[in-house]
C-alpha cells in the first residue's frame, strides 16, 4: 500500500466498516490506534487486512456498539490523539429515507461528539451523505458547529466532495466536516482538496475484466464481449454503488436508475459476480444481455480500494461492505490537508 507521508500522526476511528477511511488515511501517514466498528464481518475484514501487516501494528479492532463504547479503553490521555476520524450512520440523513435526523434513533453524530469531549483530539473529520447539507439540516449543522466551537475547535470547512474529482470511478458524493484545534486550524487549506484527472471505469476494471473473460477463452462469445464491455466503460465514471441493508434482499448494483446507468457502461447490475475463481453461472455473470457483471472485488476497485484489500464474509456480506465504504482516496485527500497543516505547525513550533 503506497504511502504519501511517514506514518506520524495518531488517529482513532468509529464506525470504521471495512476500512475504506482508515486505508485512505492510513496512506495520508496516519497511524491508527484503534478501529470501531459494530458489524462483526467489517471486524474481520480489519483484522484480516491490518494484523499481520507491520505498518498497522499497534491498531486495535474493536467490535463495539458506539453508544455503549467507553472512550477510556483506549487508553490515551485527554489531548494525546491526533485525528478522531468516522462516518456516522448516513440513513438519518440519506434521501433514500425518512430523513428524520436528529430524530432518528440512529444518529450518531451527539455521540461522536461526546467523543470528541473526552479525547480532545487535534483535529475532527466526519463524513456523512450528500443529504445532510440539504436546507432541511441547517439548524442540525448550526448545532453541530456550535457544539464543536464550545469544545474549542473552528470548522475549516463543510462540504461535499465527488468522489469521481479524486481518482475514483463514480460519483459517490459525500459531505466533509473537518475541524481542528485553533492553533493548527490556521494551517489547513479553509476549503476542499484540488481535484485530480478523472478515471474512468473501464480504465480501472481492465486488467480485472480481462482476466475474467481470459479464463473461460474457450468460449467463442469473450474476446468479443470483452471488447463490448470496454468500449462502454470508457464512456465515464459510474454511479453511487449502494450497499444496501441486511433487511433487504441480496446485493445489486443500487436502484432502477444506478442499474440503466451502469448498462450504458456494459456491466450488468442485477446482482454482483461469484468469485472468477468458484465461476459457477458463466452465462448469469459473465454473458448477461447488459454485459458482465461486477465481482466484489471490482466493486471494491470502484471504490478505490487497492487490490490487495480482502473483504470477509460471504458474497453479499462482503459485497455490502464495499457499498457502503468511503472511497480511500478521498479520505486520502483530506488526511493529506490535516498531515499538512500539523506539519506546518510543527515546524513553527519548533522554529
Amino acid at each position: 500500500m503506497i504511502r504519501t507521508n511517514e506514518l506520524k500522526y495518531s488517529s482513532v476511528e468509529i464506525c470504521a466498516g471495512a476500512g475504506g477511511q482508515a486505508v485512505g488515511l492510513h496512506q495520508a501517514g496516519f497511524k491508527h490506534v484503534a478501529l470501531i466498528e459494530i458489524d462483526k464481518d467489517a471486524c474481520q475484514t480489519l483484522r484480516d487486512n491490518t494484523g499481520a501487516d507491520a505498518e498497522w501494528s499497534g491498531c486495535r479492532v474493536i467490535q463495539a456498539d458506539l453508544r455503549e463504547f467507553d472512550s477510556q479503553d483506549l487508553g490515551l490521555q485527554p489531548g494525546e490523539l491526533d485525528l478522531l476520524a468516522g462516518g456516522v450512520p448516513c440513513p438519518p440523513f440519506s434521501a433514500a429515507g425518512k430523513q428524520l435526523g436528529a430524530d432518528d434513533e440512529r444518529d450518531l453524530f451527539p455521540t461522536m461528539l461526546d467523543l470528541v469531549d473526552q479525547l480532545e483530539p487535534k483535529a475532527v473529520m466526519i463524513e456523512n451523505v450528500r443529504g445532510l447539507v440539504d436546507p432541511k439540516f441547517t439548524a442540525y449543522r448550526a448545532d453541530i458547529v456550535k457544539r464543536l466551537e464550545s469544545l474549542g475547535y473552528e470548522k475549516c470547512y463543510w462540504e461535499v466532495l465527488e468522489a469521481k474529482r479524486y481518482g475514483v470511478p463514480q460519483l459517490r458524493p459525500r459531505a466533509i466536516l473537518v475541524a481542528m484545534k485553533p492553533e493548527y486550524a490556521k494551517y489547513l487549506e479553509h476549503h476542499k482538496p484540488a481535484p485530480v484527472p478523472e478515471v474512468k471505469v473501464g480504465e480501472a476494471l481492465e486488467e480485472t475484466m480481462r482476466e475474467r473473460f481470459d479464463a473461460v477463452a474457450d468460449d467463442p462469445r469473450a474476446d468479443q464481449a470483452f471488447k463490448d464491455w470496454y468500449e462502454n466503460a470508457l464512456k465515464g465514471v459510474a454511479p453511487t454503488l449502494v450497499g444496501g441493508s441486511k433487511k433487504h434482499g441480496g446485493a445489486d448494483l443500487g436502484p432502477t436508475r444506478a442499474k440503466r446507468a451502469w448498462s450504458d457502461l456494459g456491466v450488468c447490475g442485477l446482482g454482483v459476480a461469484d468469485d472468477p475463481k468458484k465461476l459457477k453461472d458463466k452465462e448469469r455473470d459473465l454473458f448477461a444481455k447488459a454485459g458482465p457483471k461486477l465481482t466484489v472485488q471490482q466493486a471494491a476497485i470502484i471504490q478505490g480500494f487497492p487490490t490487495e484489500w480482502a473483504f470477509a464474509g460471504r458474497k453479499t456480506a462482503a459485497y455490502r461492505q464495499v457499498g457502503n465504504a468511503f472511497p480511500p482516496p478521498v479520505a486520502r485527500a483530506v488526511g493529506e490537508q490535516i498531515y499538512a497543516a500539523f506539519e506546518a505547525a510543527s515546524r513553527e513550533q519548533n522554529g
